[in-house]
């Protein structure tokens, strides 16, 4: 079996993830809420970052909960040691429910199906099943009816065989300038919290602010909010405030595998459809869209070797793509190529992908494949940082 370390040094590219940054932004933002507390949301192995070493970062930084998409994932964490609450965003299957309670997780209630399943569960095991009670407040997605709420809390505190954890919401249009709808989703949601305080429920943790939330709506914090995209140094768009300073997390680097002369017109990768328009240098990186460096990214993209812009020319392939030196480049094999990230004074940017792929960063950071290596940078704190 290949260990981490082996895997690193035999595959040519890396993503290194500075695990400080992690933390001086999940202390940014449970500073800039408190004293509401802070949920870091680690989904999708933590944005692509890792999702146990960020969770260790995120909870020695002030996080004092944990949420994830699947099962699977809180798993992982429990099996790596990581003791914190930990909720499942993605609703659950009755089948699952052995595994919820071996593992000691809390779980998303967004309907009513699966009622006698949990009846029965939490008499078997002489406990109340841990939930969050989702109501949809303007998402469309998981949820009970925000309209129902008189109804369906009623029915929830007569449950015994529930124990009512958290009230949530989700936010649709927390990270767009016109937050009209924003508002109206608060007001649903305040809706949902009195009702639940007049039916018993005043202890329930309530929260439903994301990122965007964090960043522009104050009055959405309640007692706890759940930063996502922020916690790895990146604003949820164009359009939201900057208002917590963050430092991106994640540096993607390759290497040259190849660097050879060409003359001008002769062509680079399939379909021959870049033209040398003058004789130049080609070099071949050990990256392609098997790696999450997208072909529809072919055209569109610099990125940095020896601290300079180059272009990326012809169609990226799946294992390699090639860039445009320049005719004076002394540049050779082996040499690093940051895809995106810093090198000397120049940075290619999460901004520079969003545009050309007309996407937002989350989508970024989870499309670098897991055939790429985590180099976690800074896994133990400083003494000042821990202070």
């Amino acid at each position: 079996m290949i260990s981490d370390a082996q895997t690193q040094s035999l595959h040519p590219a890396r993503a290194e993830v500075d695990l400080a940054a992690i933390r001086e932004n999940v202390a940014a933002v449970c500073r800039h809420v408190a004293p509401a507390g802070v949920m870091a949301v680690v989904k999708a192995d933590a944005y692509g970052h890792g999702a146990v070493p960020v969770a260790r970062a995120a909870l020695q930084s002030g996080a004092s909960r944990l949420a994830v998409a699947h099962l699977a994932e809180a798993i992982e964490l429990r099996n790596a040691g990581i003791h914190a609450p930990i909720l499942v965003f993605g609703g659950f299957l009755p089948q699952q429910l052995p595994e919820y309670h071996q593992y000691r997780l809390e779980m998303v209630l967004p309907h009513e199906q699966y009622w006698n399943e949990l009846r029965r569960f939490a008499e078997n095991n002489q406990q109340p099943v841990p939930v969050h009670l989702k109501f949809d407040t303007g998402m469309g997605r998981l949820g009970f009816p925000w309209q129902q709420c008189d109804e369906v809390l009623q029915k929830i505190a007569g449950a015994s065989f529930l124990r009512p954890v958290g009230l949530m919401s989700h936010f649709a249009t927390a990270d767009e300038a016109d937050k009209s709808f924003a508002d109206e989703q608060l007001r649903r949601f305040r809706h949902v919290c009195k009702a639940a305080q007049g039916v018993g429920l005043a202890h329930a943790v309530m929260h439903m602010a994301n990122s965007g939330a964090v960043l522009d709506l104050p009055d959405s914090r309640f007692q706890l909010v759940r930063p996502g995209i922020m916690l790895y140094g990146y604003y949820p768009s164009a359009e939201t405030t900057e208002s917590v300073p963050l430092r991106p997390a994640l540096r993607w680097v390759s290497r040259l595998i190849q660097v050879k002369p060409v003359a001008a017109g002769e062509t680079v990768s399939y379909g021959a459809t870049w033209h040398a328009e003058r004789d130049t240098v080609i070099g071949t990186v050990a990256t392609g869209y098997a790696d999450g460096y997208l072909r529809a990214l072919a055209g569109k993209m610099q990125v940095l070797v020896q601290g300079k812009r180059v272009p990326v020319v012809g169609r990226i392939c799946m294992d390699m793509f090639m860039v445009d030196l320049g005719p004076d480049s002394h540049a050779r094999a082996g040499e690093d190529v940051v895809l995106l990230g810093e090198q000397g004074d120049e940075r290619i940017r999460i901004a520079e992908f969003c545009q050309a792929l007309d996407t937002i960063p989350y989508e970024i950071t989870c499309m670098i494949s897991k055939r790429v290596p985590r180099v976690w940078l800074h896994e133990h704190p400083s003494p000042a940082s821990s202070r």
